[in-house]
């Protein structure tokens, strides 16, 4: 096998292996309770962990083999893996909207990958680190108080908890590129503290990512995660490290088309999840059935004889009236009956 079929090869089992481990996070955050950001007990939760790390494990031995322009497009494939898994292992199925956003969302990121020329290599000097480790930090901040406020709305949560978690990711693989680049003359005491950022991104990555599934579904935030933890990482590149775009303008153009493709796929894995949560309501309180009430004599009694003493007559009570019920804490009201306070029901 030539070394260009084994990257290829070591990339879809890698897009195969996080397809697996977002599956069994969101899986792991629909049974925890409270929204536990790191649910240590769950055996699940570390099996997602070992699957993430032998997807990132793999994916770094096929960029050892192919060249970068191949081996990052073909990781956003995770998410077109992820749709048939979670059918065929969960039964958990996609509508035709969350295809369509996936296939969008992975065409438009390849395509933006593909794009990005690799320059010579570069590190960060102390001033460009203190910065990116700012503004990530501000960032990932930012978007968890932003997703703290939408609690009430889970897929919008759950989107901005992705976006803080492909943030935290992509910052963790500029530091790796870092490291790396400086590890030709073995590691130094230089090098702690940009070790000490990897972990911790990359930790904070993993547990808004988790954080992310829940009340959210799979398709959208992993969708999310998996486009904005590459572009963020580009967008590094391209500024700091001076990597460009193929094709001069003509690439920058064709670049910023399969950026919009990529939003246009994420706008609809976002609205396909909302537009299913405000179904589910309507169709819990048009599955409540209610009894009909029985029906009751016109009159009980016997009507008074001519001259002789008047004898009670009950009147029937009036039909119950029933109180228009609506969703409260993901159940219905219980319709509750109401009579009439001023019926008259004894007569002479």
């Amino acid at each position: 096998m030539s070394a260009l079929a084994l990257s290829v090869l070591l990339s879809f089992v890698s897009a195969v292996a996080y397809a697996g481990g977002a599956i069994v996070q969101e899986r792991v955050a629909v049974s925890s309770p409270g929204g536990q950001y790191a649910p240590l007990r769950r055996p699940g939760w570390w099996a997602a962990v070992a699957l993430n790390g032998l997807g990132a494990l793999l994916h770094v031995v096929a960029l050892a083999y192919g060249p970068l322009s191949l081996v990052q497009p073909l990781g956003a494939l995770t998410i077109v893996f992820a749709l048939p898994m979670a059918a065929l292992f969960v039964g958990r199925r996609a509508g035709a909207t969350a295809w369509r956003g996936a296939l969008m969302a992975t065409i438009g990121l390849a395509g933006l990958l593909s794009l990005v020329a690799s320059s010579d290599a570069q590190s960060l000097d102390g001033v460009q680190r203190a910065v990116a480790v700012s503004a990530t930090t501000a960032a990932v901040g930012a978007l968890m108080a932003a997703a703290r406020a939408a609690h009430r709305h889970p897929a919008v949560r759950g989107i901005l908890l992705a976006v803080a978690s492909g943030v935290a990711f992509g910052m963790s693989s500029v530091f790796t590129k870092d490291v790396a680049v400086g590890w030709t003359d073995g590691l130094s005491v230089t090098d702690v503290p940009s070790l000490a950022v990897i972990g911790v991104f990359a930790t904070a990555g993993l547990l808004l990512s988790q954080a992310s599934y829940r009340g959210a579904g799979l398709a959208a935030p992993l969708a999310t995660l998996t486009v904005v933890n590459p572009m963020v990482a580009a967008a590094v590149g391209i500024t700091m490290f001076g990597e460009t775009f193929r094709y001069g303008s003509t690439g920058t153009a064709l670049a910023l088309s399969c950026g919009v493709v990529a939003a246009g796929g994420l706008i609809l894995l976002t609205t396909e999840r909302s537009a299913r949560e405000q179904r589910r309501p309507t169709e819990l309180t048009r599955n409540v059935r209610v009894p009909a009430p029985a029906p009751v004599p016109a009159a009980v009694g016997t009507a008074p004889e001519a001259g002789g003493p008047p004898v009670a007559v009950v009147e029937p009570d009036p039909p119950l009236t029933l109180v228009a019920y609506a969703p409260f804490h993901g159940g219905p009201y219980v319709p509750l009956p109401l009579q009439d306070r001023h019926r008259t029901r004894v007569t002479s």
